[in-house]
């Protein structure tokens, strides 16, 4: 059968399949600082040169920021076309000291877990891009083709906030068009679970700043007649709340959708434990809408949270002053059909509300986006979730997402395409931090779980 033997060609080609990726993972790519311009670009051309050694049509496409990557394998016009999204370039190493080896030397280590590749980039997103690649690999080497066509499109700039990818998107939508887009960029429930993501929250981001008297004043000489900005602010922040942690923003509930049984039913036999959830992070009692459990809360249910509070005397010791502004950075997690713009506006009204006289209010805006839902009844989420099922032998579950990969949003907005969402990292794996590793295992039957879902979708 051409799958087994595919899977086979996976299982013995793996130390090379290992080596490709520490030859990557060595590619210091780190986006948001300039000084590793080049090694972005290096990153780009080494990927480029792989692409095209196992039959795809790449090219570099260089933009005011780090280069672009897109490939293209033509098997069938007749067969489906995906796109496969990733990112090459990876966080900043600091505090180096942290790392108990050189970030950019890959190697395998023995942990209480099990085996792991440790290295920058390891799990977020190097080792997720060469899951897919080395499954196509395998196609190419074992059959001399693709089961489907198939797009590749990475970027360099997706962990310094991507700002070349919508104008290169928009630039370029017959380049990147496809049937549907494919994601890893997501992880698994546990070590054993395969997971496809199918919700991810959006976002609205505000820094307010409230404006009172025209400089810091002396507590003693004006505390009481002169307003103080930071009392203003505090009973703003106080108000976006109320006792049960619903969200007081009038229409802010407006596009929330009920959670469908089914789903709640799948997500209640992952028999998450919310007390012990919180308990990890010294917490006890869930502060969400009450009425959700905490599952419900991080993947289904919208937020509001102050994610940062300054004003007036920071510093040590002490000094008595009223501050002539007050700051705060606010952020809302979205769901379902909210609006961002509505959201921002409902603020907005909120805060002007509570606004008194001789203060004034002014924002510094990030980008909104709303939420994303996937189409699991399409036959492509069916047939992905089966092939992880029998690779991994345990049921593939659908889960929610608490945070937000824009990108989705933005392949659905200006490509038109829904996306899937198959990752392999775990919770542990440090991404963003020092040690990141990834798992072999999610290495190993990452690149099978692809092998698996490429066949599944031509049929």
């Amino acid at each position: 059968m051409t799958l087994n033997a595919v899977l086979d060609s996976v299982d013995n080609n793996l130390p090379g399949a290992l080596e490709r990726l520490f030859d990557l993972l060595r590619i210091d790519s780190i986006s948001t600082d300039p000084a590793y311009s080049a090694s972005c670009k290096k990153a780009a051309n080494w990927l480029v040169d792989d692409l095209s050694s196992m039959g795809f049509e790449a090219k570099r496409y260089d933009t005011p920021g780090h280069p672009m990557v897109v490939g293209h394998y033509k098997t069938d016009p007749g067969k489906p076309h995906v796109l496969f999204y990733g990112h090459y370039d990876v966080q900043p190493v600091d505090p180096l000291e942290l790392w108990h080896r050189p970030p950019f030397e890959p190697a395998i280590e023995d942990t209480p877990n099990g085996r792991v590749i440790r290295a920058r980039g390891a799990a977020d997103d190097k080792g997720q891009v060469m899951t897919f690649l080395e499954a196509c690999r395998a196609w190419h080497m074992q059959t001399g083709s693709l089961p489907i066509n198939v797009s590749v499109f990475f970027e360099g700039e997706e962990e310094s906030g991507s700002p070349s990818l919508i104008p290169f998107m928009q630039a370029n939508t017959e380049l990147l068009k496809a049937d549907m887009a494919l994601v890893c960029d997501t992880g698994m429930w546990d070590a054993q679970t395969p997971t496809i993501s199918t919700m991810l929250r959006g976002m609205v981001g505000e820094e307010l700043t409230i404006t009172g008297p025209s400089l810091d004043l002396h507590s003693g000489m004006y505390g009481g007649p002169a307003m103080n900005p930071i009392r203003v602010l505090t009973k703003i922040l106080a108000d976006l709340h109320d006792d049960t942690g619903r969200i007081t923003l009038p229409g802010f509930y407006d596009g929330v959708e009920a959670l469908p049984d089914d789903v709640r039913a799948q997500w209640d036999s992952l028999n998450h434990d919310g007390g012990e959830f919180l308990q990890s992070v010294g917490l006890s009692t869930p502060a969400g809408e009450k009425g959700y459990s905490v599952l419900e809360q991080i993947w289904s249910r919208p937020t509001c949270d102050v994610n940062g509070i300054s004003g007036g005397y920071t510093g040590e010791g002490f000094k008595t002053v009223l501050p002539s502004i007050a700051q705060a950075k606010v952020s809302f997690r979205l769901v379902g059909q909210q609006d961002p713009v509505k959201v921002q506006q409902a603020f907005y009204e909120h805060v002007a509300a509570r606004l008194p006289a001789d203060c004034t209010a002014s924002y510094k805006t990030k980008d909104g986006s709303p939420a994303t839902v996937m189409p699991v009844d399409a036959p492509a989420f069916k047939r992905a979730q089966q092939a992880l099922t029998e690779e991994w032998n345990k049921e593939a579950v659908y889960a929610g997402c608490g945070g937000s990969i824009p990108v989705v949003g933005h392949i659905k907005d200006i490509l038109g395409m829904d996306s899937l969402l198959v990752g392999f990292m775990l919770d542990d794996d440090a991404i963003h931090s020092p040690n990141e590793k990834y798992s072999l295992t999610s290495y190993h039957k990452g690149i099978r779980s692809w092998v698996r879902i490429l066949e599944a979708l031509a049929r």
